[in-house]
């Protein structure tokens, strides 16, 4: 009886050894949560520069802290004169917004390192991607039951879906973002825009008959569904006919057509995108996202909305419903205040203008690190960006791009990544990547 009472004894810590095991290499994985001393002192600081960047560049905008270091609330002054109303409610556009400087921090930093064009490559890598999300990127793709015929999928992705990244991370230097907004006829940016390395457009949005406020320099065009649907109008907007088309939603039988048969010759490309939940919505962000995901500095025109504007316009049509512009704004300007983005107005129209109290990149990095600790995000804590992968697939026998032929800084990423492709996984928000590694 006593030599049975000793087996349980013995079985039984065997057992509570191997749940510590375990328990200890789920938490390799999934990071260390516990935040430092010296992970406070970075949020804090963090929301310090954050709160004097806002008051000395934001045009009256105020941040206020919240009930932590993460939490910041961006109120404009009273007397803004909010017009915009909101379709379903009818209520007129709020002043003050919250946003959650941890996640912004955390969430950015993640795209900075990523790749933001669906592959063939991801598809793949994804467990089930045929079954469960390749179907999802093709218009009516519920009528394809689930891409049981994997080959109907991949003929309607073939025209759009590349083998592996056509770009990769720090590929360009200075890039500049465009907008819609009549705020672009105030001021006339055209050749500084053109001195940009990159210029990425919106939907259908013209260069002829306003190069002198836009600039006629054209590399990427992001689309949405509406204006995806136009291809053949919207090739002919740029007059070398060598844009980038990028669609931020799905393929459409149409667009197929027109590139098999008009045909056009524009590399057409669909978005992989991060999440962001209800913080910001819209074409806009999702370039900001695309150009911080390829360029060293990304620059923005055309998006804000100064103070006094009457309406959201256009500079290429009238007034348009449908967009919040004190949200977008607010949003904006904690994206410059975070040091993500520069921006460029009719009231900010100095192109040697410096944003002032703009943390550092050590200070970002420091407060990357306490965020996603807080966040509880995969990989947390640890120094190696590639902690962040929650789905890893080695991949072999892949064409991929010259990496020496590239500028330094992207040669310096690759390194950094061990040669690693990350992909944001969409709708998951923070909880880690996909990514792939290569096998010599």
């Amino acid at each position: 009886m006593r030599i049975l009472h000793l087996g349980f004894l013995l079985a039984l810590a065997s057992g509570l050894t191997a749940i510590l095991i375990y328990i200890n290499g789920l938490s390799n994985h999934y990071g260390n949560h516990k935040l430092s001393d010296e992970d406070w002192e970075a949020l804090q600081s963090l929301q310090s520069s954050f709160q004097k960047c806002v008051t000395a560049n934001g045009l009256g905008l105020e941040a206020v802290s919240g009930t932590d270091y993460c939490q910041v609330t961006l109120t404009y002054p009273s007397d803004t004169d909010s017009k915009w109303k909101d379709p379903k409610t009818g209520e007129v556009e709020g002043l003050s917004f919250e946003f959650n400087l941890c996640e912004a921090v955390a969430t950015w930093e993640q795209v900075r390192n990523s790749t933001t064009i669906l592959t063939r490559e991801f598809i793949d890598a994804l467990p089930h991607g045929w079954e469960e999300y390749a179907w999802r990127r093709i218009n009516k793709g519920v009528l394809l039951n689930h891409c049981k015929n994997k080959a109907l999928c991949m003929e309607k992705l073939s025209l759009v879906l590349p083998e592996t990244p056509p770009y990769v991370p720090r590929q360009f230097g200075r890039c500049a973002v465009i907008g819609n907004s009549g705020d672009l006829l105030k001021t006339r940016f055209g050749k500084e825009i053109d001195s940009y390395d990159v210029v990425i457009r919106e939907n259908g949005a013209p260069i002829e008959n306003y190069t002198e406020y836009v600039g006629k320099k054209s590399s990427f065009r992001l689309l949405n569904r509406g204006s995806a649907k136009a291809l053949d109008k919207v090739v002919e907007l740029d007059e070398t006919r060598q844009e980038v088309l990028i669609i931020k939603t799905t393929i459409h039988d149409i667009m197929n057509q027109m590139i098999r048969e008009i045909p056009i010759k524009n590399p057409v490309y669909l978005m992989l995108g991060a999440s962001f939940g209800s913080a910001a919505k819209g074409t806009g962000l999702k370039a900001l996202e695309f150009a911080l995901s390829l360029c060293d500095s990304v620059d923005m025109y055309g998006f804000t909305v100064d103070p006094g504007y009457k309406e959201w316009t256009r500079y290429f049509s009238e007034s348009r419903k449908g967009h919040t512009p004190l949200h977008g704004r607010a949003y904006y300007q904690m994206m410059e205040c975070l040091g993500l983005i520069k921006i460029h107005s009719p009231m900010r129209s100095d192109p040697n203008r410096v944003v002032k109290w703009v943390p550092s990149r050590t200070a970002i990095r420091a407060a990357r690190i306490a965020s996603e600790k807080l966040l509880r995000r995969v990989g947390a804590g640890s120094e190696d960006l590639l902690s962040s992968c929650s789905i890893i697939k080695k991949q072999v026998r892949r064409k991929r791009m010259s990496i020496t032929s590239l500028r330094k800084a992207a040669v310096d990423h690759h390194k950094f990544v061990k040669g690693t492709t990350m992909y944001p996984l969409e709708h998951s928000l923070g909880h880690g990547q996909l990514c792939t590694v290569p096998v010599d």
